[in-house]
């Protein structure tokens, strides 16, 4: 018997846009790059953009609108319209989060500039392709998300410490890990720490401040990659009076392909 032919990201955007999806998108459209978004006023842009370049592992850019206002984004995708493509959206005002929608098209302003950046569940099907286990896939959960003491780079009125996504590992497989990351600097790269969670400022690794908490299993050490979270934080920093963000976990899922970001 043949299996049913998998999604491809233009589907699954349909299915998004019909909201028959609203969940989290981690190990949908294999093969095809995930965003974070941040959507900010123009006047906001420039400083966020110094800010993605100054923090390249947690803010890894992929893409910018070509003008304020735009909405249809066909540099990432056939009929990608950022208003209502993700599966949930998070809004903000003067820093602070107001309320998480599934359609932008009521709030959407001509001065909205939109940002899209890497996310680790691109570099998740290359670690799968290995042999590892991912097991916020496993456990069919959000991954697991916390804020540290690890400060990013200040550009203008962004600034804040990093966010972090973790995957246990035995550390044999953490090693390979690195090896695999490292060739994939466009969706975070390599982990910017393993082991001891304490050393970058989390105190319960059973209680992440963002996506659901996964098993860690006896032999294995926590696996810490930057997060495209992270902007979400700065944002809250610079106070912007309205602005937009993915919520954690729900991605823009785009017609761009992984391998095309591998180094080598």
């Amino acid at each position: 018997m043949m299996s049913a032919p998998a999604e491809s990201p233009y589907q699954l955007r349909q299915r998004i846009r019909r909201g028959q999806h609203q969940g989290n998108t981690s190990g949908l459209a294999a093969g095809f790059v995930q965003c974070n978004l941040a959507i900010l006023p123009v006047d906001y842009a420039d400083e966020f953009l110094r800010f993605c370049q100054l923090n390249p592992r947690p803010c890894p850019l992929i893409a910018v609108s070509s003008k304020p206002g735009e909405f249809m984004l066909p540099e990432v995708g056939e009929d990608v319209d950022i208003r209502t493509d993700v599966p949930a959206y998070q809004l903000f005002e003067k820093g602070e989060p107001t309320r998480q929608v599934q359609d932008l098209s009521s709030h959407w302003r001509d001065d909205l500039v939109t940002f899209m950046l890497g996310c680790s569940f691109s570099f998740e099907e290359a670690l799968l392709a290995d042999g590892l286990e991912i097991r916020n896939i496993s456990e069919k959960v959000n991954v697991p998300m916390y804020r540290t003491s690890l400060p990013c780079k200040q550009a203008g009125r962004f600034s804040g410490n990093m966010v972090v996504s973790m995957r246990p590992m035995k550390p044999a497989d953490a090693i390979r890990a690195i090896q695999i990351c490292s060739r994939f600097p466009a969706v975070h790269g390599a982990p910017v720490h393993f082991g001891d969670p304490a050393q970058i400022g989390i105190s319960d690794i059973n209680q992440p401040d963002f996506g659901d908490a996964v098993s860690i299993h006896e032999g294995e050490v926590p696996v810490f990659w930057a997060c495209g979270v992270t902007p979400q934080l700065a944002i809250r920093e610079a106070k912007p009076p309205f602005c937009i963000t993915h919520s954690p976990g729900c991605m823009l899922v785009t017609d761009l392909l992984n391998s095309k970001l591998s180094v080598f």
